[in-house]
């Protein structure tokens, strides 16, 4: 079956054309900037615009930077306040004028990975961690989601939330090198494999194509890998979940 899937981030929403049978991308991906606002109107129109880009007319599926419940966002991530509280499914369903399944964006990377990646006829529990604006996390147990594990917004130190100290953005704001910045990445995981204990950790989103530039930085006795499908783990797993 042939789904838009759609991928938002703080910085960008892009979205592809994916086979869910394969989980391969049919198109190629379509990026476009998140309005500086990042105000659940503005996003909704981009949302539409990524729809028109492909000329689209069926269900879509979108992985949102936040915990999502029934549709509704019960957080806002590294977005507006405003998004709190909304329901994302029928904000983007008006805007599209499409059937529209939201869910966790690190939810749906890792639904990707389990599916057809890294992650794939994998026992025991397994932690996706996206690393982008925020840290995002997905936890499965046995190939099924348990949904909404936000580990980046475990507090540390001064910090509000560690995704403050270790995300992707945290590295390219302060101009850490890979060394210095996987030493912070490598504590996160600490907390990650104390919480969850899991049999394997992959690592997705902005920073997974890089992985060989951190990669010795970690230092954890779980098994940590790269995500297979990198940075499209969440459009093609977004699309999945629309099924």
């Amino acid at each position: 079956m042939k789904i838009l899937g759609i991928d938002i981030g703080g910085s960008g929403i892009k979205g592809a054309i994916v086979d869910t049978v394969t989980g391969e991308m049919l198109t190629e991906r379509f990026r476009i900037p998140t309005p500086p606002s990042r105000k659940p109107k503005e996003m909704a129109k981009v949302v539409a615009k990524i729809v028109k880009h492909f000329n689209y007319d069926g269900p879509i599926g979108c992985g949102f930077p936040a915990v999502v419940k029934n549709g509704v966002c019960k957080g806002y991530g590294n977005l507006s306040k405003k998004w709190l509280n909304t329901n994302a499914e029928e904000l983007l369903s008006k805007a599209t004028g499409l059937e529209v399944t939201v869910i966790n964006d690190a939810d749906a990377a890792g639904f990707a990975e389990i599916k057809y990646g890294a992650g794939k006829d994998k026992k025991g529990l397994v932690t996706m961690i996206t690393i982008g604006t925020g840290l995002g996390s997905g936890v499965f147990l046995n190939g099924q989601l348990l949904p909404n594990f936000e580990l980046g917004q475990i507090p540390y130190k001064k910090y509000k939330k560690i995704e403050h100290w270790a995300s992707g953005y945290a590295k390219e704001s302060k101009g850490l090198s890979y060394k210095k910045w996987g030493k912070r990445f490598n504590t996160f995981l600490q907390y990650v494999n104390v919480i969850t204990a899991p049999d394997l950790i992959i690592i997705g989103g902005g920073a997974s194509k890089d992985w060989a530039d951190f990669k010795d930085c970690i230092t954890i006795d779980t098994p940590v890998t790269p995500a297979k499908l990198l940075n499209n783990a969440g459009i093609v797993g977004a699309a999945a979940a629309a099924i």
